[in-house]
């Protein structure tokens, strides 16, 4: 390749610097091929569990790093190392540390080892979980694995961009933006765009036109399987030329490009990014003619499914080979005549590969080093201490063994280590002697060690946690004004709104009607369309864009409007949600606020209490379930002054109910964690939550009629609950339990029972069998008698617990049937 230019002194000087930009982006791409080949090694020898690597996809990731700016974020795929590495975020040792799931956060700051290779982030919190000022660093939002999982949090990303830019009550967050110029670039592989995800997001980033740069990496395949298995003409940006903006319509900008051209790569990346950064409108990159050296994964050989023809197009193909070819072939022919060229002679390549080699291999035994070191260390340890206890037990010989096995052990785990500990101390159930003592108390400090290394950060653990937020009760006028419970929460809302300029609201029919049920009723009016807004129905996306705007600084409160509408969203809430502050080892946190609605609706689609599966798919938030409006409201004044996600269940039978209005709304607050006893009694403790409790109260009153007084209360909150044990209280008193929930039998009941009985050992107060009450093990039936017949009713609650007390007191409790 040979050009002709004009050339001057300061000519030269630009060629020189570009020059150095194109032999340095050749290195990182070779260090990140040599991580990917040694790295599959490291899986295949036993050293790492698993590795999915970025190998052929590392010319188009330096294109994307050229254009990334600092206050950018990236959501992205699990094969974006090159782009980590050309950003400054992501180094050799770093990279072969997560692959070894080092559990020193200094050591992989991705995860901490909790996540596997290839899942990328860094780090928006200070050590106090205070943010960083996110405008004057790069930033990844931590990946997920599940596919196209990133792409509703991409969405809320970009969008955060456009609020910053166009809502004056949030400009003054410049720690988060500069005037909305941030864009969020979006990585995926083209088989996963297949996925609902990917469409349902470019479908709603193309409606709201927001800042999103979206880069499908195209080898052809999804694992095995050929793109004509996976998209319509093989081809997605040909299916999506719809979406193709034009003077009329609004839409995105599309660029195809091979992904081998490092030249065309850097225009088009260059052009997308001011188009998306100046414009703010979205932006699809598909990355074609890429390859995969190394196949999917070390779970498996891309031989077995790619032909002869293919693997050795793929070998001419490779982008780094082309970008080679490249540079050597590259010549600038200057108008004196003189030649410019990147390198003399190819044994100038030759070295700086052999360097990136070098310092591939010395990053993977530094790090191997570093993390093994640290175990052995351990191993020593107990191998000490086991030395001494064999020479006092009586089962000396098998300890020994143990000890010598742990010796001969050259890379242990810490798995090895401990569970050799706890071998040995089986064999010295009989004996006492200081040794065991030592011995014991390395198991307890291990286990203790364990708990920061592996289970910490599922929540906010400071003392700023929104458990720590003092119950604030409602003050109400001398004189009651009984209003219906919708205008609580609208008021409340209200309130909020003008208290907390970095909340936004958004959801199906949230905006111009003000939500199904008028609790946001006139809000869009008074507080703008960016601020209270509307959806299309999208539930996915809907909870994607509560976490993205999250993670930049804004309080959004996504709507989704009926409670088993959230079965469309549960997998971004369980996967991405419910798991960013743990995953990133406290680094990143999205404190999201899910509104929804829910109990004692008719139908198998809008029953609205699914709870049992819910709160065992997002630990990691809290779930609340408040009785009535101004509990609810209070749970949202709770929650904003923490920064936990949570979703607040309302009781969708409740809003036309009379309530008291509040005098200091927007400031009382409902203790979360916290159960309330709305009943005493001294017969039976009855615990429940949401439209039930007033069925559990209207059978309380017909039960005095018969003798029987129960203590009802209502648990509030399912994730946490009853953090201070008043359900076990309310036993010693009554020593009798029943549940009633209208989930599905095992479903939330099944969680009360084990909280009360065993973490709570209430076992222990009880003079009869526990019980629980709840809905068939169907789905309800439509109607009212569906209903009556499906979910617990008021005679249902009598009769249960009539047939308890008769079974506790025969003589007294005659039965009824």
């Amino acid at each position: 390749m040979t050009l002709k230019t004009a050339t001057s002194s300061s000519q030269e000087i630009s060629f020189n610097e570009f020059k150095k930009e194109v032999l340095n982006d050749y290195k990182i791409a070779k260090i990140s091929r040599e991580c990917s080949l040694l790295g599959r090694r490291e899986v295949l020898t036993g050293k790492a569990k698993f590795g999915i690597f970025g190998d052929g996809k590392e010319v188009p990731q330096l294109a994307m790093a050229k254009a990334f700016k600092k206050g950018d974020f990236r959501s992205g795929y699990y094969r974006d190392q090159t782009f980590m590495m050309a950003i400054g975020e992501l180094s050799a040792q770093q990279f072969f540390a997560g692959l070894y799931a080092h559990t020193d956060i200094k050591e992989d700051p991705m995860s901490a080892g909790r996540q596997m290779g290839g899942h990328f982030a860094t780090h928006s919190l200070h050590e106090d979980g205070s943010w960083k000022n996110l405008t004057e660093q790069y930033n990844s939002s931590s990946d997920i694995s599940p596919t196209a999982g990133q792409m509703p949090r991409l969405l809320g990303l970009a969008q955060a961009s456009k609020i910053y830019r166009n809502e004056k009550s949030v400009q003054n967050k410049t720690n988060f933006s500069i005037n909305g110029n941030e864009v969020a670039w979006g990585t995926i592989g083209n088989a996963s765009t297949s996925e609902g995800l990917f469409f349902e997001t470019i479908n709603a980033a193309g409606v709201l036109q927001v800042p999103m740069v979206m880069s499908v990496w195209d080898d052809e395949y999804g694992i095995s399987v050929h793109a004509k298995h996976q998209t319509t003409k093989e081809s997605i940006s040909e299916i999506l030329k719809g979406f193709q903006r034009d003077e009329k319509n609004k839409g995105y900008e599309i660029f195809v490009v091979n992904g081998w051209d490092y030249v065309q790569l850097m225009s088009t990346y260059q052009e997308a990014a001011k188009i998306a950064r100046e414009e703010h409108v979205p932006v699809l990159i598909h990355v074609k003619e890429l390859t995969q050296p190394q196949g999917h994964s070390t779970s498996g050989s891309h031989e077995r499914y790619k032909t002869k023809d293919r693997l050795q197009w793929e070998r001419d193909h490779d982008c780094i080979a082309k970008m080679r070819e490249w540079i050597l072939e590259f010549e600038l022919e200057t108008e004196s005549g003189d030649t410019l060229r990147f390198i003399d002679s190819e044994e100038e390549l030759i070295i700086l590969e052999k360097e990136a080699k070098k310092e591939v291999t010395n990053a993977k035994r530094n790090a191997w080093n570093a993390y093994l070191n640290e175990i052995k260390a351990e191993g020593t340890l107990v191998s000490q201490i086991l030395e001494r206890v064999a020479k006092k037990s009586a089962n000396g010989a098998f300890i020994t063994k143990y000890k010598n096995d742990l010796v001969s052990n050259s890379e242990p785990t810490r798995k090895d280590v401990l569970s050799a500990a706890r071998k040995c101390l089986w064999h010295l159930k009989d004996e006492s002697f200081p040794e065991k003592i030592e011995l014991q108390n390395f198991i307890k400090s291990s286990l203790k060690n364990a708990y920061s290394k592996y289970s910490t950060h599922l929540l906010n653990e400071s003392e700023s946690n929104v458990l720590a937020v003092a119950e604030q009760l409602p003050t109400y006028a001398q004189e009651k004004n009984l209003v219906d419970a919708r205008v609580v929460m609208r008021d409340n809302f209200d309130a909020i709104l003008e208290k907390h300029n970095d909340v936004v609201i958004f959801g199906e029919d949230a905006g111009f009607i003000g939500d199904v049920n008028q609790g946001l009723e006139g809000l869009q009016e008074k507080f703008g369309e960016i601020r209270i807004s509307d959806t299309g129905i999208r539930e996915a996306t809907i909870i994607g864009q509560g976490i993205g705007l999250a993670m930049r600084g804004l309080r959004p409160i996504a709507e989704v409007q009926y409670l088993d509408y959230l079965l469309y969203a549960l997998q971004i809430m369980s996967d991405d949600l419910a798991t960013l502050r743990y995953r990133s080892f406290g680094k990143q946190k999205a404190p999201l606020i899910i509104r929804t609605r829910g109990h004692r609706l008719e139908g198998i689609w809008h029953a609205g209490s699914p709870m049992g599966g819910i709160i065992n798919n997002v630990r990691g938030m809290h779930v609340l379930v408040p009785r009535n409006m101004t509990k609810a409201a209070g749970f949202y004044n709770t929650l904003l002054e923490g920064d936990d996600p949570a979703l607040v269940v309302e009781c969708l039978n409740g809003y036309r109910l009379k309530e008291n209005l509040p005098t200091n709304l927007g400031e009382f607050k409902t203790k979360i964690g916290v159960v309330e006893t709305i009943k005493e009694g001294k017969d039976m403790t009855v615990v429940s939550y949401g439209s039930t409790l007033r069925l559990v109260e209207e059978a309380a009153k017909d039960l005095l009629q018969v003798g029987i007084d129960i203590e009802i209360i209502d648990a509030q909150s399912l994730l946490p609950f009853d953090l201070h044990h008043d359900c076990v209280k309310s036993l010693a008193k009554t020593n009798k339990l029943l549940v009633v929930d209208e989930d599905v039998p095992g479903g939330a009941s099944a969680y009360f029972l084990q909280e009360i009985l065993e973490n709570q050992n209430g076992y222990e107060y009880l003079d009869s069998k526990p019980s629980t009450l709840t809905s068939k093990p169907h789905r309800p039936a439509y109607g009212t008698d569906g209903d009556y017949f499906s979910k617990p009713s008021t005679e249902d609650i009598f009769e249960k617990i009539y047939a308890m007390m008769h079974e506790y007191n025969p003589q007294k409790f005659k039965s009824l049937y």
